[in-house]
């Protein structure tokens, strides 16, 4: 065996075993929610599939699953929306009208997103609950656009430094606004920046945790992530069948979206990421 050959076998094997570090977990989930048992892995154990947890996950009045990834997919769509909206308009600002200090104000905005969660989560909640918008989609989706947007903006201005300012005066010379320039021109040019950007915001928010938890009382405005985490409290016991059969639904809405755009979404993170 030749060096090539060898140098061919090892990427091979990295990629496998890459492979296999990445998937096993959602194998292992997926199975478990199949079997009859969580601990179908001992030996004296044997796999036996079953579609009853899903059934009950999907169809039990008492689980409200469907409820909960409902909330889940409409408070992050929206928010991954509006954020991406808010965050192009401040690429733009940043990237084209040589704004004064234009990077400190970069820098500001991540240095605030260090911030944790559960150092605001007390403040969020007296605002919440001064306002009347506790268990309601407004509690979330504010909070999810402010968590979201210094990640949407950081991108968006990575991603529009590389598109050329001669379309900026094409359009200047043809009449048009600023803001008819950005969305007529710029976005549809920075789709695939775009798209990437708005993948990216909508997984952070579907996948928050201590804000839905904190801000909502039940299946009225109540997400995925902490719909699952009650499933022990529910059942009176840890329900693994249950628990497992939940996250593998609810990893398919993320999973289609990648799929869907996956062109996209890579063609925006490595254009972005490489200086013209």
């Amino acid at each position: 065996m030749n060096e090539r050959q060898v140098k061919k076998l090892l990427v091979y094997l990295g990629a496998a075993a890459t492979l296999l570090f990445c998937l096993g977990p959602f194998v292992y989930m997926l199975l478990t929610g199949l079997a009859t048992e969580p601990d179908f892995l001992r030996p004296a154990k044997a796999f036996i599939p079953t579609w009853d947890h899903y059934h009950s996950v999907l169809f039990s009045e008492t689980v409200h699953f469907v409820r909960y990834l409902i909330n889940s997919i409409a408070i992050s769509g929206i928010s991954a929306v509006v954020s991406v909206f808010i965050a192009a308009l401040g690429a733009y600002a940043l990237t084209r009208l040589n704004i004064p200090g234009g990077r400190p104000i970069l820098l500001i905005v991540l240095g605030i997103s260090m911030f944790p969660p559960v150092s605001l989560i007390s403040y969020l909640y007296k605002l919440m609950s001064a306002l009347g918008w506790m268990n309601t989609y407004p509690a979330l989706i504010l909070p999810y656009i402010a968590w979201t947007l210094p990640l949407s903006l950081w991108i968006m201005v990575s991603y529009l430094e590389q598109v050329p300012q001669e379309l900026d005066k094409a359009g200047l010379v043809d009449g048009c606004s600023r803001l008819k320039i950005l969305v007529r021109i710029i976005l549809p040019v920075a789709a695939p920046g775009l798209f990437a950007t708005l993948l990216l915001a909508f997984i952070y928010a579907f996948n928050e945790f201590l804000i839905a938890l904190m801000l909502t009382t039940d299946q009225a405005a109540r997400t995925i992530p902490v719909g699952i985490a009650l499933f022990e409290g529910l059942h009176g016991q840890v329900a693994w069948g249950e628990i497992m059969a939940a996250a593998t639904v609810t990893t398919i809405p993320v999973v289609l979206l990648t799929l869907l755009f996956q062109r996209r979404i890579i063609q925006g993170l490595t254009r972005g990421a490489v200086k013209a």
